[in-house]
């Protein structure tokens, strides 16, 4: 199988590079621009891709983000983008300047369509923007193929050595034909073959756990969740009956999200469960906890903790599989990317922890998941589950956690989904559900005074949870669930609805 290596210098769109070059059925891979050469070389890649940056290649005093010179030795193909273009024109013996005149938002192109890069394409595109410095001098062997009204080298090109630049981003939906310029890279000039299929992957990651597993048995950290549910059956599907699937209840799950839970993975799929009810254990670990991050790691240790009891009993299990995916590891903080915030599965595991991990799912995306949930025979109640993270509900009331609160929230929470579905709204929006502040107002119910919780509702739109923006629901169903939650879950007595992005703000409120 075809791979191609997404080189980061930590630029906005990094990702979704990637993500683009999968849709265009390639292996695509996200990896650090230090990333040893050595280790690069045994990926085996058919082309690299030079990604954005928020750096300068010239403006910061010798420490922009720089590759090895062996990477133009290598005899391997090259796409760079925007600051991609400028690093390997600078590196390959041209100069960057400072542009008099930046160049941001969508802009009008002039392409040279003798250029492989641009083959099909009119010769005036409409490409999105995002520099400062340009290229003021070409290296030997390269020669321009783009201008706009402001930039004389929009792009370059050196045939011989498939090397391409180009110095807007194609990635965006706002460069219309910018799908075309990637297909025109991997097929018309690397060569690549889109084989990378939801087939692939499922016989490429069944083949690893059945390779590292070997005579072990497994466990599997099992929520109900899409992540975990494709995550298990792909560890079904490798190693058979030497899985056993763990469902920790920690007394966190949507209302009644247990019993949907082992009902489908006992009945219908016939994997090994074992369902452990720990609620009153994790609500005591988290007794007179406030502090987010604090929480999640809580969290996280004791679902290891439990997990390794369990594992105990087992004889021979020493592997854990988990749901990790793709945004949960770059939201947790890598090199390139800062920390957003610790998933319990990556920032919150504890350094001792016993079971080697599996992380099938550790590169692939939500949408992808899904699509490999479809393809493995889950339901669509599953696959198209909204996503609920691991600590559960303790991240969704914010502050202290108490069983009254997560009472409180559960029937909110409830009542949110039924009047999403109701109103054929699930499948349309990426995520819905209500949060819990620990504040309470002022509020008047018949004739008397009430001093009770609010309930905010938060519904977003998305792709790939990367970034979103909050769902224009209709009043009417907004109307429903205020009235709904105000009249039928005690303790409550306004509700809010939460109309921030992300970025600025975050999917979940901790």
């Amino acid at each position: 199988m075809d791979s191609v290596l997404v080189i980061d210098f930590g630029g906005q769109y990094s990702q979704l590079i990637a993500r683009r070059i999968r849709e265009l059925r390639v292996f695509s891979e996200l990896i650090p621009y230090d990333t040893d050469i050595e280790e690069i070389k045994k990926k085996n890649p058919k082309c690299f891709v030079f990604s954005g940056s928020p750096y300068s290649v010239v403006s910061n005093g010798g420490k922009a983000p720089a590759v090895e010179n062996e990477f133009f030795s290598l005899g391997i193909p090259i796409l760079g983008i925007c600051y991609g273009m400028q690093l390997m024109a600078k590196q390959t013996g041209g100069k960057i300047t400072e542009t008099e005149k930046n160049e941001y938002g969508k802009t009008r192109i002039d392409l040279e369509l003798d250029s492989p890069l641009f083959k099909g394409l009119k010769q005036k595109e409409i490409c999105w923007m995002s520099h400062k410095d340009s290229v003021g001098e070409l290296p030997q062997g390269f020669k321009t193929i783009a201008s706009t009204p402001n930039l004389s080298v929009a792009g370059i090109e050196d045939p011989d050595r498939k090397f391409y630049g180009i110095q807007f981003h194609p990635e965006v939906v706002h460069t219309p034909s910018g799908m075309d310029i990637l297909s025109n890279f991997l097929f018309n000039i690397c060569d690549c073959t889109p084989n990378w299929t939801m087939v692939s992957i499922i016989k490429s990651e069944t083949d690893k756990v059945k390779k590292r597993v070997g005579n072990s048995k497994v466990i599997c950290g099992l929520s109900g969740g899409v992540d975990s549910s494709v995550a298990a059956l792909l560890a079904h599907k490798a190693v058979r009956d030497k899985l056993t699937c763990i469902f920790v209840d920690h007394g966190f799950l949507r209302k009644d999200e247990a019993k949907q839970v082992t009902e489908t993975f006992q009945k219908h799929f016939k994997i090994n469960l074992i369902h452990i009810n720990a609620g009153d254990r994790f609500l005591k670990k988290l007794e007179g906890i406030f502090e987010p991050e604090q929480k999640r790691k809580i969290i996280g240790e004791e679902f290891i903790r439990v997990f390794e009891e369990e594992a105990s009993k087992i004889k021979e299990a020493h592997y854990l599989v988990q749901g990790t995916l793709y945004s949960d590891v770059i939201e947790s903080g890598t090199r390139n990317a800062a920390k957003i915030k610790s998933h319990h599965n990556v920032g919150g595991l504890p350094e001792d922890m016993r079971l080697k991990l599996i992380e099938p799912l550790r590169l692939l995306f939500k949408d992808e998941i899904r699509m490999l949930g479809i393809e493995l025979g889950l339901s669509d109640e599953i696959v198209w589950r909204h996503p609920f993270p691991g600590p559960g509900l303790a991240i969704r009331i914010i502050g202290d956690v108490t069983a009254e609160k997560i009472k409180i929230l559960q029937e909110a929470d409830s009542i949110v989904i039924e009047e999403i579905k109701r109103s054929d709204l699930y499948k349309k929006i990426w995520q819905s559900f209500a949060i819990l502040p620990s504040i309470k107002s002022v509020g008047v119910m018949g004739d008397e005074r009430t001093y009770a919780y609010p309930i905010a509702i938060r519904a977003v739109s998305s792709v790939d949870a990367m970034t979103a923006d909050w769902a224009r629901l209709p009043y009417e169903v907004l109307e429903r669930m205020s009235s709904r939650i105000i009249n039928e879950v005690d303790g409550v007595n306004r509700v809010v609805y939460d109309i921030s992005s992300k970025p600025p703000s975050t999917i979940e409120w901790e």
